[in-house]
This record gives structure tokens, C-alpha cells and sequence, in this order.
């Protein structure tokens, strides 16, 4: 099974790919989506064709995505909403099943605590995915978003066969 782990950023999006077998995780790919454009729309639709594009490629199983926060600035989560908007726009259209985790699951998931900081979730990732040299924070969070669905797989097989 692949995963595909998102990681939104109105500027920069980290995405990850990993395998999933036996409950054992490995690592494919990971890299940053940073725009070359100008304007915002002009980045909105390059980080909506990126997504295509690596979604294409891999053909995930499922893909997973960290969930908007708060943000005490209001332009800047508004434009983080934009950005998730044209990510989830290019994950729907491609029928990849899609699933929503929170910073706090996400870290929880790969550190053992929801507050961990972001070395700390490198630092993990590099362990668990037995990588050698570090990814970029952005990728190495989406790389966590992918560890935390693998994680949370069987949570979801028994929530669908109970509905």
C-alpha cells in the first residue's frame, strides 16, 4: 500500500511517500511544492498541478492530510485555506481516498507526544523510515501525515465495518 502524506503551506507543501506493508513502514519519496509564480492564483493552480502530477505518478492508496490550525493572523489562514482548497480539489478529482489528521495526531502518532517539536519529528522520521539524512521540516511533516494514517489504518477498518 502507498501513502501520500500532504503537508498545506500557502507558500511551501511538503508531501511524502511511503509504503505500507505488515505494519511496517518504508520510504519512497519526499520533497517540497514551491512556487515559481508571481501572483497567488498563478501559485494556487502550479501547487494544484504538482499535486496531479504526483498523485499520477504514485497512484496512492490513500492520501492523508494535516489539518488546517488556527492562525492568529487572519490572512495568513485564509490563504493556508486556499492552498488546502486546490490540494483537496487535486486528491477528489483523482479518486485517492483522502483522510484528515490534526498537528497534535500527527506528532502524537510519530513521537509519542502531541506537542513535539519539529526536529523532534525529523529526528523520528529519519529513525522510523531508516533514511539517513534529514528531509526538509515540510517534508518530513508530511512524511509524519503519511506515518500517522499507516498508524491509524486499522482504526479505520474497524470504524467501516462497523457503520
Amino acid at each position: 500500500m502507498k501513502i501520500l502524506g500532504i503537508d498545506p503551506g500557502s507558500r511551501t507543501t511538503g508531501y511524502g511517500i511511503i509504503g505500507c506493508q505488515n505494519d511496517r513502514v518504508s520510504y519512497i519519496e519526499s520533497g517540497v511544492i514551491r512556487s515559481s509564480r508571481k501572483s497567488y492564483p498563478a501559485s494556487l493552480t502550479e501547487m494544484f498541478l504538482e499535486i496531479e502530477k504526483i498523485i499520477g505518478r504514485y497512484k496512492p492508496d490513500a492520501v492523508a492530510i494535516e489539518e488546517i490550525f488556527f492562525a492568529s493572523n487572519a490572512q495568513s489562514a485564509l490563504k493556508l485555506g486556499h492552498a488546502r482548497g486546490v490540494i483537496l480539489l487535486a486528491v477528489f478529482r483523482s479518486g485517492s481516498p483522502l483522510y484528515e489528521y490534526s498537528a497534535l495526531e500527527v506528532k502524537k502518532a510519530v513521537t509519542g507526544y502531541g506537542r513535539a517539536e519539529k526536529t523532534q519529528v525529523q529526528k523520528m522520521i529519519m529513525k522510523l523510515l531508516n533514511i539517513k539524512s534529514a528531509p526538509t521540516t515540510d517534508a518530513s511533516d508530511a512524511l509524519a501525515v503519511a506515518i500517522c494514517h499507516a498508524h491509524s489504518m486499522s482504526r479505520h477498518k474497524l470504524t467501516e465495518k462497523n457503520v
